[in-house]
């Protein structure tokens, strides 16, 4: 290699077959699935209609784009955001063409973009509603229209698009959009000072300026970044031009400047607060232009962000966003298991801002969290068949809890297959499809592998890296490192925080030094092949909260790998908060290829049930519960509510003392 500081990685086919059979699922299933979704062609299965996310009869996105593209007549239908859910399955499919090419799709593709592309206006705008419905009110009620949040969805689309297959006029679009955009905002006279209510653009600009290199659209971003929470009158004034009461979500025009994020300037924020996917939608774009512009400040603002998040505000399984009201960060230790939101949305765009950080400065904690959430959280959010969603994820779930009380009935205890407001399902999709790119980071001279997915990896130089092993059930990981022109490089291994206590590597068959540098393991290369062995601890783990937490005092979890794990009443007697486990109780691990698609199961007989009381008194004086020892088996959080509509709790009681 003539210059080490060109190493690039080329090309990632995923080869885990716990991946694999996802990402074959999001091709077979969930794209056709939600393409029939988009087009009303098909029977929209609601399992709560109070739940998160919301019941509705049809979609109406695509009607909506031929309407203002004039091929059809009509008002438009949903929310004012609702071509996002094209744009979301657009770059789906633009992520699937790469590992699993349809023709069919693609023609199904094709045909959006040039749908798109007529639908869009001369001058480069393009939200369906006020095209259609409301055209003297663009960019007048920013707070509240989802207009530049809406745009930048399509560009995050139109970009991943382009670079899967070439198709230059998806990206035309999303330049087009850019354009307008820039002729409106910005800190010139006679430009808007301002910014949506609900980030997007700030991280699609950047993703934009990444595929065209050109500046403005890095500028805008930034311009957008830096401005928000300058002027605290800058919605209020848009309002009251607009119409005080002339709202699309009356309820969003008192709710304050800190729900939008935009209370203070981003360098001078502490901690996350309101609407959470509005937040790390935000800091997505804040980390990525700090990296491209390598602004201290910018970086500095989004470390404080994300610590804050995940040292005190972050679920064990990566859920974020603990209140339904508002969808939102409460504040710190505040985790609260039965009534926790926990949004798809939120832990996908956690998994977007955390690879921003992870491509600033290599760490592991930052490939932890990637984990965390591809596994758990993120994951949660779509059943085993590909076609159903959740929308809220709790830690602890009651069906007669969710149908009786009012602040439990976002809690759904079966998967929907849409929603009213559908901004899940292809959000999960979008992740699953593009986790090639959550693999390695590229540094100079140095490759890091900081996730544990089987794959098959191409670099420049013809420098090749296989990464196998049957992960997350079996910690045994292996690394071929083929480097036929004997370049000089380095490379990185994360070694996850659930295996720090014991682990081995191994390099040609001898064990090595593993001193470790924030949790990652550097071992240079410059042979012609390498073979790494890797073997982590995946022994199963009692995980305790932060005694702040007061929802998990006295109560552990149970961890084995990345996989959290929960109780289900289809396996356990219910309720399962009369469970409780010993001072030291032991695991039996089982995978079991013929349960929900194949997973791990944990059980012990160290738990104790406490029995049922003899009397109906709802309180007694001074009389000791009974307890018997009892079997308990445990799934992985991922894989619940695919079966019957029964309990469910990660957190269990036990008996330390």
């Amino acid at each position: 290699m003539d210059e080490l500081t060109k190493l690039s990685l080329n090309d990632v086919q995923i080869t885990s077959d716990f991946w694999k059979r996802y990402r074959d699922l999001i091709a077979n299933d969930s794209v056709p699935f939600q393409w029939d979704m988009i087009n009303d062609k098909g029977k929209m299965d609601v399992t709560n209609a109070d739940a998160a996310g919301g019941a509705a009869d049809h979609s109406g996105a695509i009607e909506n784009l031929k309407i203002a593209a004039g091929r059809a007549k009509g008002h438009h239908f949903g929310y004012p955001f609702q071509d996002t859910d094209v744009y979301k399955w657009l770059e789906t499919v633009a992520y699937v063409l790469k590992y699993h090419f349809d023709q069919k799709m693609k023609d199904e593709a094709d045909w959006t973009v040039d749908l798109i592309a007529d639908a869009q206006d001369d001058d480069g705008y393009l939200s369906t509603y006020f095209q259609i419905d409301a055209p003297q009110r663009k960019f007048k009620r920013l707070q509240q229209s989802h207009e530049l949040y809406s745009m930048g969805h399509y560009i995050e689309a139109g970009v991943a698009y382009y670079e899967s297959t070439g198709n230059k006029k998806a990206l035309d679009i999303a330049e087009k959009m850019a354009a307008c955009i820039n002729n409106h905002f910005g800190p010139e006279d006679g430009k808007i000072h301002g910014y949506d209510g609900h980030p997007e653009i700030e991280l699609a600009l950047s993703k934009l300026y990444e595929a065209t290199k050109n500046k403005t659209y890095l500028n805008l971003a930034k311009y957008f970044i830096t401005e928000r929470g300058r002027d605290l009158k800058f919605f209020d004034r848009q309002n009251e031009a607009d119409g005080i009461d002339n709202d699309f979500f009356p309820e969003l025009r008192t709710i304050g400047d800190r729900y939008y994020f935009a209370d203070k300037p981003i360098t001078e924020q502490k901690d996350a607060h309101g609407h959470a996917v509005r937040v790390l939608y935000f800091c997505t774009g804040l980390a990525h232009v700090a990296r491209v512009e390598h602004d201290d400040k910018l970086l500095k603002a989004a470390n404080t962000i994300w610590n804050d998040i995940v040292k005190k505000q972050m679920y064990i399984t990566g859920n974020v966003g603990q209140t339904a009201t508002g969808e939102a960060f409460t504040y710190d230790y505040d985790l609260p298991n039965d009534t926790d939101y926990g949004e798809t949305c939120a832990s996908v765009s956690m998994a977007f801002f955390t690879k921003q950080m992870m491509a600033n400065k290599f760490d592991g904690k930052f490939g932890d969290i990637i984990e965390k959430e591809i596994f758990n959280g993120a994951l949660s959010g779509i059943a085993l068949d590909g076609k159903h969603y959740f929308y809220a994820n709790p830690l602890e779930a009651d069906p007669t809890a969710s149908e009786l009380n009012p602040g439990k009935k976002h809690i759904a205890l079966r998967r929907s297959s849409w929603f009213a407001c559908a901004c899940c399902p292809a959000n999960i999709t979008r992740l699953i499809a593009s986790l090639d790119q959550y693999l390695y980071e590229v540094h100079d001279e140095v490759i890091l592998s900081h996730q544990f997915v089987a794959n098959d990896a191409k670099f420049n130089d013809d420098i090749e890296i296989k990464q196998t092993g049957n992960f997350p059930w079996d910690g045994n990981i292996n690394y071929t490192i083929t480097n036929p022109h004997d370049s000089k490089f380095t490379f990185g291994i994360r070694i996850p925080s659930w295996s720090l206590d014991k682990y081995s590597v191994k390099v040609n068959g001898q064990e090595v030094d593993t001193k470790l540098e924030d949790d990652i393991l550097y071992i240079p290369v410059d042979a012609k092949e390498l073979e790494i062995n890797l073997v982590l601890n995946m022994n199963t783990h009692l995980v305790r909260a932060n005694t702040r937490v007061s929802a998990d005092v006295m109560k552990v979890a149970v961890q084995r790998g990345p996989i959290v794990y929960c109780a289900e009443g289809v396996d356990n007697k219910q309720p399962l908060s009369s469970y409780f486990l010993g001072q030291k109780p032991s695991f039996k691990y089982e995978y079991q290829p013929q349960l929900l698609s194949g997973v791990g199961t944990l059980s012990t007989d160290d738990a104790y049930y406490l029995e049922e009381d003899s009397t109906d008194d709802l309180y007694t004086f001074d009389t000791p519960k009974g307890a018997q020892k009892s079997r308990l088996t445990l799934i992985p959080y991922y894989a619940w509510a695919n079966r019957d509509e029964k309990q469910m709790t990660v957190w269990l009681h036990q008996n330390e003392f």
